[in-house]
């Protein structure tokens, strides 16, 4: 991370709601400047909320009726003058048309809600092209990371936050006190330079999930050319057995565990690797390189995917038996059974074997969703950190070792050796602390305290 990084707090997008002096006046009246889908969509919200709204459009008598009937729909001009906060609801390349009305805008605050159609797109943000058409005006970024339909059936139904900047800290706490009313969670996001990140928000398509899902296809991959050989290609090229209806089920499904439990190895061997170099360095303080702090930051990802593979594995094993190549392969055994005279082809081992391999694995996935579950953020929130780390923590390191025997079942052995080493080497560290001594803080030792003391 750069050192500039250093400086920033880590608490810098700081939340407005439950500031009471962000109660909104009662009967504010709020403009809208637009007709599409986003303006229609904002103007029922707002008047759903107890504002007035004036809508301003170019062809009032068309759009009328696409507007809720409390709504005002009038020409541009004539709504630009009957409020002071205006929602400019037009594309970034329509700005230029509102240039004639620059000296009614004068003074008041002209809330951007647009987004581009690129990450980057223009060298300068929409917000800040805005407020260079209009310097008279006070310009604020908000509301663009609201889809229309979250904006139609309220908050509850979709993100709950508004992202907010602006160079005014008046203006931003008026919009501030519109979107809490509205039912939305307003976000101060800093001053206008933040308009460019604000609006490339929208247009990353999961951008935590990234290289976790790259990390799951290529382990993916590899385990499933691995078993394709095994499975597949040795017994055509030694035997010239054709085994390729083994691909679309079986050899997938094979892979699915091996790449469930690698993945989920992935999740915790970064929390040891962690701890391993605070007690190396004997402190906490001292910033982990990139690389460890990156993977630290997609945990949540990996295990998420991990829990996706198991899943997929308990519901490809469960159509094993409607395959009709398993059908066939009864009724080949039955036969061989009546050529062979044999009454009876009872295993006791492997009936047990079997029994309690798919018991152990109910099990896995049962304490594998429990853990996908906690980690999603609605219901880690109802948790406190003694329940959460019981959950991600204790129910971790016993479950893998229940079922690190049917893993031997099904997986390759190198996968179950990794995640049984890494399970060990959690335990190791965690049970058998390397230091005696506490850790020390960064100007411990004589160096001087901050605040002007000496640490001892």
């Amino acid at each position: 991370m750069p050192e500039g990084d250093m400086a920033k707090p880590l608490l810098g997008h700081r939340s407005m709601e439950g500031d009471p002096s962000t109660m909104p006046a009662a009967g504010r009246t709020i403009g809208v400047l637009g007709s599409g889908d986003f303006a229609r969509s904002l103007a029922i919200r707002l008047v759903c909320s107890g504002f007035k709204v004036v809508v301003g459009s170019r062809n009032p008598k068309r759009k009328a009726g696409l507007f809720p009937s409390a709504a005002e729909v009038t020409f541009q001009a004539e709504a630009v003058k009957k409020t002071d906060v205006i929602f400019v609801a037009v594309f970034r390349e329509h700005y230029s048309t509102l240039c004639d009305l620059a000296d009614v805008l004068a003074g008041k605050i002209l809330v951007d809600v647009s987004n581009n159609t690129e990450v980057n797109h223009h060298k300068e943000s929409n917000a800040e092209y805005l407020a260079s058409l209009f310097p008279a005006c006070t310009v604020v970024k908000g509301f663009n990371v609201v889809s229309a339909w979250t904006l139609q059936s309220g908050a509850r139904d979709g993100n709950k936050q508004v992202l907010i900047c602006s160079n005014n800290q008046e203006a931003k706490r008026t919009v501030a006190e519109i979107a809490q009313v509205m039912g939305f969670t307003p976000v101060d996001m800093g001053c206008m330079s933040s308009a460019c990140e604000i609006e490339n928000i929208p247009l990353r398509l999961l951008p935590a999930w990234k290289i976790p899902i790259l990390l799951a296809l290529g382990l993916f991959l590899c385990f499933f050319t691995y078993n394709l050989i095994r499975q597949v290609i040795h017994p055509y090229i030694r035997e010239q057995k054709n085994k390729l209806y083994k691909i679309p089920i079986e050899v997938v499904n094979t892979t699915l565990p091996c790449v469930a439990y690698v993945m989920l190895s992935l999740v915790y061997l970064p929390g040891v690797l962690a701890a391993c170099s605070q007690l190396y360095y004997g402190t906490k303080y001292r910033r982990f390189p990139d690389w460890l702090d990156q993977w630290l930051q997609h945990r949540k990802q990996i295990g998420l995917l991990s829990f996706f593979c198991a899943a997929l594995h308990a519901v490809y094993s469960l159509c094993l038996p409607m395959r009709r190549s398993h059908r066939y392969q009864l009724i080949e055994t039955a036969v061989k059974q009546v050529m062979w005279k044999k009454m009876n082809i009872w295993v006791e081992e492997e009936v047990w074997r079997m029994e309690i391999y798919i018991s152990v694995g109910i099990i896995a996935l049962g304490l594998l969703s429990l853990l996908a579950i906690t980690s999603l953020p609605s219901i880690a929130n109802s948790l406190n950190w003694r329940e959460f780390s019981f959950i991600q923590v204790k129910l971790t390191f016993s479950g893998p070792h229940t079922d690190h025997g049917g893993q031997r079942l099904t997986c390759h052995p190198s996968t179950s050796l990794l995640w049984h080493g890494n399970c060990k080497l959690c335990t190791g560290v965690k049970g058998k602390p390397c230091r005696s001594t506490p850790l020390r803080a960064p100007w411990s030792h004589g160096t001087p305290h901050p605040g002007g003391d000496t640490e001892r």
